[in-house]
């Protein structure tokens, strides 16, 4: 027994060890064979590598650092309106149009750009006014020797001996060339400083320019105006309907003031500076209808040889020197695409009838709108012409 064992020992030395039986994969692959687990198993490998590839490449910015911020948009200021012509002009708001532009040059305020027959753009209040500066055409100094005498309030225009005038003396000379003409009064100037100038410089010469008595260094404006070629005219405060609530000044003409009256306060306003041709009403609706104040108004500046250049509205009053009245004001609405209707309207009665005469307040949408507009008339077919041309002595 000893003996047979050994041999069986003896003849299984030196091979290599039996492996020990493990698990068996056979029956998983078996069922992998099965047609629904196949299935089954194909359709969960697609979901996987979808998610994968949303989740890697879905977002070009996947796997970069990112920073969320909440930005808030800050609501705009709210902008005051502009001045009204008698708010500009009366007393009580002298300070309110002088801050119209008081820190710069003021932003649009989302008006509409008006492109005008130039090529130009006009926006609304309150934009810069960028049409170009005028070279200058500079009229004789005032004061011209032997056309004022003294006053109680300051130098008064009188007729000089020889016959001159105020009203022919001051003018811009002018030469009609056979075309239509057209003029333009821009007034309320000597204010604020900002519009002022740029009416001066802007506006071409034969543009007429009118100043508000009360203005600080009225005198100074003037001789500005007329060394860039503008003939200038004074604007006479005149009783409004709502006096005194419209309160044009303290030296307003009053329509039951008086002869007496409305003399002296004209001896105060027209001794405001030197220089001036005319003189234009500022509001006075209800002075207008008082035969005692016209006629004393109108006695004066005919005795002193002055003109007066009413906006249209005392049409029916002859007398002063020279007369003249505006055919329409071209900023009664304050909007670009309103003051270049006007202004086109202006230019096609100035075609129908020969003439037209246009006044306007120093709105800076209507001395942008006027630049820009005045610029292409003659290209257009017509003359524009100061607007004393535009003055007749009564019953001529």
């Amino acid at each position: 027994m000893f003996a047979k064992r050994q041999s069986a020992l003896a003849a299984t030395a030196g091979t290599a060890p039996r492996a020990k039986d493990g698990p068996s994969l056979k029956p998983v692959v078996d069922a992998l064979k099965k047609p629904p687990v196949a299935a089954g198993l194909a359709g969960l490998l697609l979901l996987s590598t979808s998610a994968l590839f949303l989740t890697v490449l879905g977002d070009p910015k996947a796997g970069t650092p990112s920073a969320h911020v909440a930005l808030e948009r800050e609501a705009p200021a709210p902008q005051a309106p502009a001045p009204t012509g008698f708010e500009a002009f009366s007393m009580g708001a002298m300070g309110l149009y002088q801050n119209l532009a008081g820190g710069g040059d003021p932003t649009p305020g989302g008006d509409a750009v008006i492109t005008l027959p130039d090529g130009g753009s006009v926006s609304g209040q309150g934009a810069p006014i960028t049409a170009p500066v005028h070279a200058a055409s500079p009229l004789a100094k005032a004061p011209i020797a032997g056309l004022s005498q003294p006053g109680s309030n300051g130098p008064l225009p009188m007729i000089a001996p020889d016959g001159r005038v105020p009203a022919q003396a001051y003018a811009r000379p002018f030469r009609p060339n056979g075309k239509p003409r057209v003029s333009l009064i821009v007034g309320g100037l000597g204010l604020n400083a900002v519009t002022t100038r740029a009416a001066i410089e802007r506006l071409p010469p034969e543009v007429t320019l009118s100043f508000v008595p009360y203005a600080d260094n009225l005198q100074g404006w003037i001789d500005q105006a007329r060394a860039q070629g503008h003939e200038v005219m004074l604007e006479m405060p005149m009783e409004p309907t709502g006096y005194p609530d419209n309160d044009p000044g303290p030296y307003t003409l009053l329509a039951d003031g008086g002869a007496d009256d409305v003399t002296a306060k004209m001896d105060w306003l027209l001794s405001r500076a030197v220089g001036y041709f005319g003189v234009t009403n500022y509001l006075g609706d209800r002075f207008a209808g008082s035969d005692t104040g016209m006629n004393a108004f109108l006695s004066v500046l005919r005795q002193r040889g002055v003109a007066f250049l009413d906006d249209g509205s005392f049409q029916r009053r002859p007398g002063a020197w020279a007369r003249a009245s505006a055919d329409r004001v071209i900023d009664r609405t304050q909007s670009p695409a309103a003051i270049v209707a006007a202004l086109n309207g202006l230019e096609a009665q100035a075609k129908l009838r020969g003439s037209a005469l246009g006044a306007g307040f120093s709105y800076p949408v209507t001395v942008e709108a006027a630049a820009r507009w005045t610029a292409g008339l003659e290209q257009r077919g017509l003359q524009l012409a100061p607007a004393s041309s535009m003055s007749m002595r009564p019953g001529r």
